[in-house]
């Protein structure tokens, strides 16, 4: 089937879409839900950041969706930096990450919504017009959450991450995967001293008295099926 012409009324109408996405199953899967619709197209796909601003140059997509893990630069970083580019592009976070330590912050950094990719297609669907309505969108319970930390009611559930900055918090992430302090330094650009500085800075935050005690917190958060067995 030959592509459809921009030019068609129908064409005009659709929404935009830039996938970014460091898994071509992933990416594949996206495409063809989204596809699908009749007021949206994929314009381009992105498996780094790298890329993924390329492509918003070249393609002026409407929408955003941005996986947090992606190699080198993280979809955290991306999404600041996709914001001050291009400030009236919606992002959509989606990740396998624990929503519950991941929305907040990809939200304070400019992103519009957070799903899991263990949602249903139709979740999805919903979940990309609500944003490109102008809505937020989380799931229930982090939408409570977030309520309850504007309200007056007790804050003893409030987990320890948020103690951290977005930089801490994504070393404590590549912490979590298993990767090394030299390994972190090169993917984010950054000396072993400056990695060591963080980590230490991250012991401090959470009490925690040694790396070792830092490396098992990092892997339970990183995994909650971990804290489940805890």
């Amino acid at each position: 089937m030959a592509p459809r012409k921009p030019s068609t009324p129908k064409a005009a109408t659709q929404t935009k879409i830039l996938i970014v996405d460091d898994h071509p199953m992933m990416r594949e899967g996206l495409r063809s839900m989204i596809n699908r619709q009749p007021d949206m197209r994929v314009c381009g796909e992105a498996e780094n950041a790298a890329q993924a601003m390329s492509a918003v140059q070249q393609f002026a997509p409407d929408l955003a969706l941005v996986d947090i893990t992606l190699p080198g630069k993280s979809g955290l970083e991306l999404v600041k930096d996709l914001k001050v580019m291009l400030p009236q592009l919606v992002i959509l976070a989606i990740s396998m990450h624990d929503e519950s330590l991941y929305a907040e912050r990809m939200l304070r950094a400019g992103a519009s919504g957070y799903i899991a990719k263990q949602q249903p297609p139709e979740e999805l669907l919903k979940a990309i017009r609500q944003v490109l309505d102008k809505r937020v969108y989380v799931s229930k319970e982090v939408s409570e959450s977030l309520l309850r930390r504007f309200s007056w009611q007790p804050r003893g559930d409030v987990s320890p991450t948020k103690l951290l900055t977005d930089r801490e918090f994504e070393i404590m992430r590549l912490i979590g995967e298993g990767k090394a302090p030299r390994e972190i330094a090169r993917q984010l650009h950054l000396s072993p001293k400056t990695i060591a500085v963080h980590a230490a800075n991250i012991r401090h935050k959470l009490n925690l008295k040694t790396t070792a005690q830092l490396i098992r917190f990092a892997v339970q958060h990183e995994d909650p099926r971990n804290r489940a067995r805890d």
